[in-house]
């Protein structure tokens, strides 16, 4: 298990055999709320800074030090995206629960396991959408 904030700013790796560096680094995870799981890594590129992703796929290990990847799927246009930190949290009934502080991961299946707020922790399964303005749960 991980945290979105542990992720955010690892270098990224090639695949082996080693290259000669990273490629980037992590700017943030994008999450299919559908699957409740993380569908991509986003990450700047070191030349020119720009945002690329690579599906969950595409990546093999997520550790405390880099992301590797396991295929050099890069997408040069990433899907579109809004990130689930910081984002304003909502009940289905409409009732505010809070902001996004961080969001546990399985780092293996990426499934997403919870997301702790400003209200404390809600559990994944709760999740039922992700837009530009909020984050919408499930009433208890």
């Amino acid at each position: 298990m991980m945290l979105f904030t542990e992720v955010r700013g690892l270098p990224v790796l090639a695949p082996e055999p080693a290259g000669s560096g990273p490629i980037g680094t992590v700017s943030s995870l994008t999450v299919d709320a559908g699957s409740g799981s993380v569908s991509h890594v986003r990450f700047r590129d070191g030349r020119f800074g720009r945002e690329k992703a690579v599906p969950w796929d595409a990546v093999d290990t997520v550790g405390p030090g880099a992301v590797r990847l396991r295929s050099a799927a890069v997408l040069e246009t990433p899907p579109s995206h809004h990130d689930l930190l910081g984002r304003r949290v909502l009940v289905e009934t409409g009732t505010e629960h809070g902001t996004v502080l961080d969001v546990a991961f399985d780092t293996r299946t990426a499934r997403v396991l919870a997301l702790f707020t400003t209200r404390g922790e809600l559990p994944a399964g709760r999740l039922l959408g992700l837009g530009g303005y909020a984050v919408v749960v499930r009433a208890t």
